[in-house]
């Protein structure tokens, strides 16, 4: 998309579209339509978090589909060729629906991370999500402790 943001990951270009905004553990949010009192909206990874985690190979949830969960509560885990780690709710809510198709294939995450690849379905207030604009400006203050981190893990 032409009007996206860009976020240059050394010679890597992490798009960050401006038709969603973001939570602070690199995921995505797109509010889905809903009751003008509870709203569905839908997770998954940026650009940046796909290209840090590299090759997802593997992705389990531990919460059920219709939870009430905490912000920040681990609700899975996920693999990849560069990093494991667990998975945490970006906002306070009630998760609706699960991507069921990533579980028997994740690379869609990998291939196709703004659409097919989505994670899943929340309803719940999404004040706290940041603006494109804000996105990328944390992007920019953590970029060189990411890089030293990841050339760390290398050596």
């Amino acid at each position: 998309m032409s009007d996206d943001l860009i976020f240059l990951m050394g010679k890597f270009e992490a798009r960050i579209p401006r038709d969603r905004r973001y939570a602070r553990n690199h995921m995505w949010c797109q509010s889905r339509d809903g009751a003008a009192t509870v709203r569905r909206h839908r997770f998954g990874f940026t650009t940046y978090a796909v290209r840090l985690l590299q090759d997802v190979y593997f992705l389990e949830w531990s919460v059920d589909g219709s939870t009430d969960v905490r912000f920040r509560q681990e609700i899975g885990s996920i693999e990849s060729s560069k990093a494991e780690s667990a998975l945490y709710a970006p906002m306070a809510g009630r998760i609706v629906e699960f991507n069921q198709s990533l579980l028997a294939d994740p690379s869609a995450i990998n291939l196709d991370n703004h659409d097919a690849g989505w994670l899943f379905e929340m309803e719940g207030d999404d004040s706290s999500m940041l603006s494109p604009e804000d996105y990328v400006t944390m992007l920019g203050d953590a970029w060189e402790e990411t890089q030293r981190t990841i050339k760390g893990q290398l050596h």
